[in-house]
């Protein structure tokens, strides 16, 4: 007998030397030499039995080397080693020296609660590492895992699938190239491209782990999450499937594909259930609906969908603290913020500003009622003030208890002015010189644009007014008492929404209770 490789005379314990390991032949019915057959094979029928160190091996019919240390096995092959691992097949060449076992056909090894079925498998006893390369199927309590190529190691209890691997249960469907799978943790791991779908997700990853048992899945570098309306990527996301709700983390692209806007920022909570996002960190809503964007930033942003009496579905959006928003045609900013899809309203309170061109608009309250991003018309509402500038010491400017504004293609059309209206204007020629100042107190007001230019004003007939030549205005009238210009915090950019500029504590507004008033007859005239 020729001596073993050097690598098979060690034991698990590496300071003691092994001893051979040599293949015994523990029981046949029938023994048989036949040269015609196989002239260095024992030809041995009818329960067969080897035993090679802890492996019992069982067949109908064998060749058996016994100078090679090896036999071929034919018929209702089985292998065990103690009461759990056994190994099912109709072919088997044992290897005594390698100590590998090619199993053919009907191949099926099962261990404890995990079953391996594939038509050729090699078992590398050494390693206690089963290899198959013409498909196989491994099944455990909570999944199915399938592929063309993998390997199954008994001791680690970890599963190496490649090659169209889809893992599977009624809850679940995961398809990819490559899969690690340990049946003890009832842990997938993620090492390239992956589809899982669960229930109306489908998440694709090319790393992290999926808990089959728990269908929680960690999922890194840059994963998606997709629905039918809605989609999700991030550096990271722990997403729990049978709940049905996320934590996203880093670089947070959520995207409404149906409404067309998007929530960006560096955490989010998202709950399928309730279809519901919370984002924080950089927090920033934007609306793409239309060619001009509009960019809305605050510490924290929830979005959730409601299912009203009628059984129609709409949106709202809450932004708080620190809102600051940007567009080409309208910048704001406020304290908190709420949009309501079923009117498409933008609600702003505690010290709302709004601006439009060269308009500011400021009140308790301010309601930003759009088509789409773009302004509809605006209600202010409580110590409402008007500014529009012309250079840094002429200001138009409208004092009221409240106002309504509306507007065409974003640029302002017509206005109205409710309780107590007070009015400092400068009224230009055809050659667009200032004619000089005015000033007017009324009960209600009524103005018209036209090309960004005053058309008609109407006020009550009982309404008071001085005009003043540019050269004789008084300083004390220059200025309406709450006047305000807040330019210094007005966003510039979409980039600038991030940084934000408050009022001085002594020009934020104190908040008054609504009384109503009421209003005089309005008479219209040029």
């Amino acid at each position: 007998m020729s001596s073993f490789p050097q690598e098979l005379k060690m034991d698990s314990v590496p300071q003691q030397p092994a001893k051979k390991s040599y293949v015994h032949l523990l029981h046949t019915d029938i023994t048989r030499f036949d040269e015609a057959v196989d002239p260095d094979a024992w030809i041995l029928v009818g329960n067969v039995n080897f035993r090679r160190d802890s492996m019992y091996m069982f067949c109908d019919s064998a060749h058996y080397y016994q100078k090679q240390n090896s036999f071929l096995a034919f018929g209702n092959v089985r292998m065990q080693q103690g009461d759990t691992l056994f190994l099912y097949g109709d072919y088997l060449d044992f290897d005594g020296v390698t100590n590998i076992a090619r199993v053919r056909s009907n191949v099926k090894l099962i261990d404890k609660n995990v079953v391996l079925e594939t038509d050729s498998l090699d078992y590398d006893r050494n390693r206690n590492l089963g290899y198959f390369f013409e498909y196989g199927v491994l099944y455990d309590e909570t999944g199915t895992l399938r592929s063309y190529y993998g390997d199954y190691n008994t001791v680690t209890k970890t599963a190496v699938f490649m090659d169209d691997v889809t893992l599977e249960n009624s809850k679940f469907l995961l398809l990819s190239d490559t899969l690690y799978y340990n049946t003890d943790s009832k842990l997938a791991t993620i090492v390239g491209p992956t589809n899982i779908y669960t229930g109306g997700t489908e998440v694709y990853s090319e790393s992290g782990t999926f808990n089959t048992a728990t269908r929680l899945a960690t999922l890194v570098e840059r994963p998606v999450l997709f629905n039918s309306n809605r989609n999700v990527t991030a550096d990271s996301i722990f997403y729990d499937t049978g709940r049905g709700y996320s934590e996203v983390f880093g670089n947070i692209i959520y995207t409404d594909t149906i409404n067309r806007n998007l929530l960006t920022g560096e955490y989010a909570f998202i709950d399928e259930v309730t279809d519901s996002a919370y984002v924080t960190d950089r927090a920033m809503a934007v609306d793409f609906s239309q060619r001009d964007s509009l960019f809305v930033h605050s510490d924290t942003i929830w979005t959730v969908t409601y299912n009203n009496d009628t059984d129609s579905l709409y949106r709202m959006v809450r932004a708080y603290h620190r809102v600051r928003a940007w567009g080409k045609n309208m910048q704001a900013v406020c304290d908190s913020l709420v949009f309501d899809s079923r009117d498409t309203c933008m609600t702003m309170y505690k010290d709302p500003i709004l601006w439009n061109g060269k308009l500011q608009l400021l009140g308790e309250v301010v309601k930003v009622y759009m088509n789409d991003s773009t302004i509809e018309w605006v209600n202010v509402i409580d110590q409402s003030l008007y500014v529009e500038r012309f250079d840094s010491t002429v200001y138009n400017q409208i004092r009221g208890k409240e106002m309504e504004f509306y507007f065409t293609d974003g640029e302002l059309r017509e206005m109205q002015v409710i309780g107590s209206v007070e009015v400092v204007f400068y009224p230009l020629d055809s050659d667009s010189t200032y004619i000089g100042m005015n000033t007017t107190t009324a009960g209600r007001l009524m103005v018209y644009m036209k090309d960004r230019k005053v058309e008609k004003v109407v006020v009550p007939k009982d309404s008071k007014g001085v005009f003043y030549p540019m050269s004789k205005r008084p300083e004390n009238k220059r200025f309406l008492e709450n006047f305000a210009w807040f330019d210094y915090v007005r966003p510039l950019s979409k980039e600038d929404i991030f940084n934000w500029r408050g009022k001085g504590s002594d020009k934020e507004l104190k908040v008054v209770k609504k009384s109503k008033i009421p209003l005089p007859t309005l008479d219209r005239f040029k």
